[in-house]
C-alpha cells in the first residue's frame, strides 16, 4: 500500500463526546469511525489488525479441533424462554424486534441457545462425543453505558466457541486445553506478560464458578487481586475467605491491580443441556444429557485493550504479529534518487510477502514522522539523500524512541529479528 492511495487520512481531532483513550487514537489515525455512541465502524487499518488477530484465535482454535461455523443473529424467543433467558429481567442487554407476521425475534448477544438447539441434531450416541464449534460474529449488546471505547460497545466482533462432551472428566481436558490455547493467543498478541487466568463468578452465562483472562491496565473496568507467582487472580467480586481457602492460596500474596477482560470460558455442566434437549446414548444404552462448555474472546475489544495496553503519548505501538503492515517507508524529498532507493525497499519487501506501507506523499518530514508514530508500524524506514550518499538506511521501532543506521543490505535481518521476538 502506498499512503497516497489509502482513503482515510489522519487528524488532530476527535468527537467530543469521545473519553477513551483507545477510541480516541484509533480514529485520528483512521483505524475506526465513530457511527455513534457505542458503535464503530472498521475502516481498512482497524480490518487488518482484526484480521491479524482473528487468525492466531483461528489457528489456535483449529489446533484444539474445533470446527468453524457460521451461525445468523437472529435468535427465536421460544428457544431462549427455555433456558429462562429471554426475560430482560435475566438478560438485560437484549435487541428485540418481530418479523412481519408479528413473530418476535432477538439479534445475538451471545449463541449458547441457538447453537446447542443445532447441534442436538448432530449428538446421538457416545461417538459423536466430544465435540467443539466456533465461530466469528458480531454480537448486538444493548449496552447501558458504552462509554469505553472499543472496550464496551453496542456491536462488535466475537470468537465464540461450545464444546459437547460425554463426561466431567472429557469436558475438564477440553477445558484445560482451551485454557492453554487462550494464554497462547494473548502472549502472541504481546500481551503474555499481564495477562491472567482469573476466578469470577458466572454472571449470565452459569450460575457455576467461571474464568476469565484479565490484562493489567488502568483502563479496565474490571478489578483483580493478582498472585504472580501462581500465574493467577481473582476478580474482586469473588475475592473472598471462603474462596480463598477453596483455592488454598493466601490473601497477602496478592496485588490489587485495574484490568480489562479479554477472554472467558464458562462450564455449564449438563443444566442447559437439560433445559435444551440435547441427549445422547451412552456405552451402557443410558440417555444422557451432553456437558456443555462456552469459549469467548471479543476481538474488536482485545484491538482496543493492545492499544490502551501498548500505546503512548505519540500514538498506537502495535506489536509486529497483529499491525497491519509491519514496516513503513518514509521518504524525506522527492528527488529521483529517493524516489527510486524507496520503490526498490518497497517493491523488494512485497516480493518478500512483507506487509509494507510507503508512504510517498509530498509533506514535510515532521509530518511524515508524526503519522509514522501515530499509526503505529513496528519498523519506519527513513530514506534520504544524505542516507543514499552514506549507503545506510534509518530506522526506528516504533516501541523504541531512538534510531539507528544499518546497511540498506541488513534490513531483512532487522524484520526477521522483529517477526521472531513477536512470537
Amino acid at each position: 500500500m502506498k499512503l497516497s492511495n489509502l482513503y482515510t487520512k489522519t487528524r488532530k481531532s476527535f468527537p467530543s463526546d469521545e473519553v477513551a483513550l483507545n477510541a480516541q487514537l484509533l480514529i485520528k489515525a483512521g483505524y475506526i469511525h465513530k457511527e455513534m455512541a457505542g458503535v464503530y465502524s472498521s475502516m481498512p487499518l482497524g480490518l487488518k489488525v482484526m484480521d491479524n488477530i482473528r487468525s492466531i484465535v483461528k489457528e489456535e482454535m483449529d489446533n484444539l479441533g474445533s470446527q468453524e461455523l457460521a451461525m445468523t443473529s437472529l435468535q427465536e424467543k421460544e428457544l431462549w424462554e427455555k433456558t429462562n433467558r429471554w426475560d430482560d429481567e435475566i438478560v438485560d442487554i437484549w435487541f428485540k424486534s418481530e418479523l412481519k407476521n408479528g413473530t418476535e425475534v432477538g439479534f445475538g448477544w451471545s449463541h449458547e441457545e441457538q447453537i446447542g438447539s443445532m447441534m442436538k441434531e448432530y449428538i446421538n450416541s457416545y461417538r459423536d462425543l466430544p465435540v467443539s464449534v466456533y465461530q466469528f460474529q458480531n454480537k448486538l449488546r444493548n449496552e447501558t453505558r458504552a462509554k469505553s471505547g472499543i472496550l464496551r460497545t453496542r456491536e462488535f466482533l466475537m470468537k465464540d466457541m461450545y464444546s459437547f462432551s460425554e463426561t466431567e472428566e472429557q469436558h475438564k481436558e477440553f477445558y484445560d486445553e482451551v485454557t492453554k490455547a487462550y494464554l497462547n493467543i494473548f502472549k502472541k498478541v504481546g500481551l503474555g506478560d499481564d495477562t491472567y487466568f482469573t476466578f469470577a463468578s458466572g454472571g449470565a452465562f452459569t450460575d457455576k464458578f467461571s474464568h476469565e483472562f484479565q490484562t493489567v491496565t488502568d483502563a479496565g473496568e474490571d478489578t483483580i487481586y493478582v498472585n504472580k507467582e501462581k500465574n493467577l487472580a481473582l476478580n474482586q467480586e469473588v475475592f473472598n475467605d471462603d474462596v480463598l481457602d477453596l483455592l488454598k492460596l493466601d490473601k497477602k500474596d496478592f496485588i490489587k491491580v485495574k484490568a480489562a477482560e479479554v477472554g472467558n470460558i464458562f462450564s455449564f455442566g449438563t443444566a442447559k443441556s437439560e433445559e435444551l434437549g440435547i441427549y445422547f446414548t451412552d456405552k451402557e444404552g443410558t440417555n444422557r444429557p451432553v456437558v456443555l462448555g462456552s469459549y469467548g474472546i471479543g476481538i474488536s475489544r482485545l484491538m482496543g485493550v493492545i492499544v490502551e495496553y501498548f500505546s503512548d503519548a505519540n500514538g498506537l505501538v502495535w506489536p509486529y504479529n497483529i499491525a497491519p503492515y509491519k514496516v513503513i517507508i518514509s521518504s524525506i524529498g522527492n528527488s529521483p534518487e529517493v524516489v527510486k532507493e524507496s520503490e526498490k525497499i518497497y517493491k523488494h519487501l512485497t516480493d518478500k510477502k512483507i506487509a509494507v506501507i510507503y508512504d510517498d506523499r509530498d509533506v514535510r518530514p515532521g509530518e511524515k514522522f508524526a503519522d509514522a508514530d501515530l499509526l503505529g508500524i513496528p519498523l519506519r524506514v527513513v530514506v534520504s539523500e544524505k542516507n543514499i550518499a552514506n549507503n545506510k538506511l534509518e530506522i526506528k521501532e516504533r516501541i523504541k524512541q531512538s534510531s539507528e543506521f544499518i546497511k540498506p543490505d541488513d534490513l531483512p535481518k532487522i524484520i526477521e529479528k522483529l517477526s521472531t521476538n513477536s512470537t
